[in-house]
Order: structure tokens, then sequence, then C-alpha cells
């Protein structure tokens, strides 16, 4: 058996109001792509998440990266509004916990994106050469 795909890229829209809209169109594209490329995540994979917002204009200074970024996790988890307990879609990724480091930048937008944005998912690889990612950090000793 063939190691199984775990990077899903895609472009996502430009932000819009009211932002369970927009969570609905990223996890449209998402559920897309991912069928597309036969990407599927279980509770035990541990990802990484790579964001780039294109904003113009007052948005670049108005948007929060911690709030956008909670909007696409939700997207990705099927949250768009309603109780927490209750998803309305159904998950790309089974738990955000499983996100293990993210990067989000936000720049005004270049003229050949139209206004799209990059949203990345992929496995995640620590950046400590030589560690297990599943391995604890030791405590230091008491002395």
């Amino acid at each position: 058996m063939g190691k199984r795909r775990l990077t899903l890229k895609l472009r996502i829209p430009p932000y819009v109001t009211p932002h369970n809209l927009w969570r609905t169109q990223i996890h449209a594209l998402a559920t897309q792509e991912a069928r597309r490329c036969r990407v599927v995540y279980g509770e035990e994979d541990r990802l990484q998440i790579d964001v780039r917002l294109y904003l113009n204009g007052p948005a670049l200074f108005v948007h929060d990266v911690d709030n956008r970024l909670k909007d696409i996790l939700d997207a990705l988890q099927g949250r768009i509004g309603g109780p927490k307990a209750i998803r309305r879609l159904k998950p790309i990724i089974p738990n955000d916990s499983q996100v293990f480091r993210v990067s989000v930048e936000k720049l005004p937008a270049p003229k050949q994106s139209h206004g799209l944005g990059h949203l990345m998912v992929r496995k995640y690889v620590p950046s400590i050469k030589g560690k297990d990612s599943r391995q604890q950090t030791r405590q230091p000793r008491a002395s």
C-alpha cells in the first residue's frame, strides 16, 4: 500500500461577512479539493496549516489574523455556527487539536491573485531534527 496523501492546497475566497458564510465557502472548496486529491485526515494525524490572506485597503488593518484563523479552522472541522457540539457539515479534519503548527500572514492582494488567498494543510514535521514528534519533552531533574 502506498503512502497516504496528507497535503491539501487550495485558494480561499476573500473574506465576506457574515463570517459563517466565509466558513461555508472555505469548507466547500476544501471538500471539493480533498475529494479530487483523495486526501483524508484521521484522528491520529498531526497537521500543520499555512495560510496567506490577501486583504486590501482598510481591511488589511481591520482583520486580526487570529480571528480569520479561527474561521478557517472551524470551516475545516465543519463548524459553521450554532452549538459547538453540532457540526453542520462533514469535517475535513476531525479536530483542530491535531494542528501542531500554524503559519498565518496577511498581505495586500497582488493583482494576479484576484483576492484569492492560499490555504495548505499538510503533515506536521517537527522542526527539531532527530526528535520523535510523538515523544514528550523531558522534565528537568530536580536538584
